[in-house]
């Protein structure tokens, strides 16, 4: 599913009476809501959906894949999100083992 297959399912949640543009906004301000609460505090969690967290990752040697250099890749903040049990049981079930 992409952004506007999201718009969709949510401008079909609202029902009959919200319009795209209604359910643009409702969208992008899920996803800006998330942002600034993830730059702000770091950790974002919806119960029953999943928890977004930043990591930082540590400096570390690299390869450039065209000329098989080597380089230093420098450290970062990056985020990671982890479903809730809810989810991954949503995700797994009706799948064999």
């Amino acid at each position: 599913m992409n952004k506007g297959q999201l718009i969709d399912a949510v401008q079909k949640a609202l029902g009959a009476e919200a319009t795209k543009a209604c359910a643009t906004k409702a969208v992008a301000a899920v996803l800006d809501g998330i942002a600034a609460g993830i730059k702000k505090d770091g950790t974002v969690q919806l119960i029953g959906f999943g928890t977004f967290k930043t990591v930082k990752r540590a400096a570390r040697d690299g390869k450039n894949p065209l000329t098989g250099a080597k380089i230093r890749i420098p450290a970062s903040t990056s985020v990671k999100f982890k479903a809730s049990t809810t989810v991954k049981a949503s995700v797994n079930k009706g799948k064999k083992k």
